[in-house]
């Protein structure tokens, strides 16, 4: 029997998508009534802000958002508060019945390109939290949202298959002044049912028409036990998040047990038969962190923009991923499977022609897991500058036991103990 909360959250799937179907969707000449699909996805947030397709239309309609403002609310109390069915959608992959569809996620081993799943969450989050923040008095929404943080992605399965319809789920599940967070599902069908296949959750901020402060959202009121405890989940969430920024490596000094990993591993590395600080050797089954490195380079064309004019997240996290796992494919000799995607931080957004410096690390090891950090900069080459723009971190399982890591620096050994620190929060999560 269906649980009553499963009951609204279904009729509110059948009201999101005669939403749909009065926009984007019939525009497109798509089948009214049937369940929404990423195109409507990404044609709805278009409405929602007035974007256009046309790159010259497009940016005329970003100038004229700037009238908007006026529309914010001068405070979140001024704003009527919404509850989670509100925000939720489903939205359907149909890789099983459209087979020029699943030549977009078809991978040449025949499975299914998750960089391309990561696209498809980004623009779902956003939304999730539009629908969140829905006025229905206004034509055009003021708010500018964006990603903040894909604060974790877990693998529930490491199969997803390319000729099986995905079906994605998710609603916004915290709010604070002006940010949400949105957990989203996606699960596959196999053998007559869906199955899970991942858990996400993704931090998005609010921000004024021009993309340059911070613009409240409406307050989330949780309706039953239920939602309470995903309320709760996404205060201790907030709170996690606070304690490790605090506790970064890059602003106070590893802990005492941090400290008597790295001299363990400097201790494997001596030479016995020099006792010297400079001399190191590589112990058996290893390899130096300096020659675990892959690097790539991106030009950021307007085919890769955004509602808002900047580069789309969901393309950043798809060239990072596919990145880190030619890197721990290389690795390890053999094709990783994700168990996790941690602590994606959006840092500054990636402005349309822009030279994208990609950079991925292997930087833990342990067993047959593969912890892979990929640091993603902007480079103008007139003025030589350098702005870190994102850091992703995947952790990758591999079929057989792969080498250990090794740091031949300290400024390595912090790279080493923050990859041990995201390994450690996957396996524990």
């Amino acid at each position: 029997m269906l649980s009553p909360r499963f009951l609204l959250l279904r009729s509110a799937a059948s009201m999101a998508t005669r939403s749909f179907c009065t926009g984007g969707a019939l525009k497109q000449g798509r089948t009214p009534g049937r369940a929404p699909d990423m195109i409507d996805v990404r044609n709805r947030l278009r409405e929602i802000v007035g974007a256009s397709t046309n790159w010259s239309d497009h940016q005329q309609a970003m100038t004229e958002r700037v009238s908007l403002s006026n529309m914010l609310a001068n405070s979140q109390k001024d704003l009527p508060a919404k509850t989670m069915k509100d925000s939720y959608l489903e939205v359907h992959l149909p890789l099983g019945s459209e087979p020029q569809l699943r030549e977009k996620y078809l991978t040449y081993h025949n499975t299914v390109r998750f960089g391309r799943i990561l696209e498809d969450l980004d623009s779902l989050a956003v939304l999730i939290s539009y629908s969140h923040t829905h006025n229905p008095e206004l034509k055009r929404s003021p708010l500018s949202i964006v990603t903040a943080l894909v604060d974790k992605i877990d693998m529930r399965q490491h199969t997803v298959y390319p000729d099986c319809d995905i079906k994605f789920t998710g609603h916004v599940t915290w709010v604070g002044k002006t940010s949400i967070e949105a957990k989203m599902h996606m699960s596959q069908y196999c053998n007559g049912a869906y199955a899970p296949v991942l858990d996400a959750t993704f931090v998005m901020v609010a921000r004024d028409p021009e993309n340059k402060r911070a613009a409240f959202v409406n307050p989330l009121k949780p309706e039953g036990p239920e939602d309470e405890k995903l309320f709760q989940e996404g205060e201790a969430n907030k709170s996690r998040r606070v304690e490790l920024s605090t506790a970064s490596l890059l602003k106070v000094a590893p802990t005492d047990e941090e400290r008597k990993v790295v001299h363990s591993l400097f201790l494997n590395t001596l030479d016995t038969k020099t006792v010297s600080f400079r001399s190191r050797v590589l112990p058996p089954n290893s390899v130096w962190m300096e020659d675990a490195k892959l690097k790539g380079l991106e030009i950021c064309h307007p085919q890769e923009r955004n509602i808002f004019n900047r580069i789309f997240g969901g393309f950043l996290m798809r060239k990072a991923y596919e990145l880190g796992w030619a890197n721990a494919c290389s690795f390890g000799g053999c094709r990783p499977s994700l168990v996790a995607v941690d602590d994606i931080l959006f840092q500054k957004p990636v402005e349309i022609g822009s030279l994208l410096l990609l950079s991925s690390q292997v930087c833990y090891t342990q067993g047959k897991h593969i912890q892979v950090r990929v640091h993603s900069e902007v480079f103008d080459p007139l003025t030589r500058q350098h702005n870190t723009t994102n850091v992703f971190h995947y952790t990758f399982v591999s079929d057989r036991d792969v080498p250990n890591i090794i740091p031949n620096t300290y400024g390595e050994s912090m790279l080493y103990l923050d990859g041990k620190r995201h390994f450690n929060q996957t396996v524990e999560h």
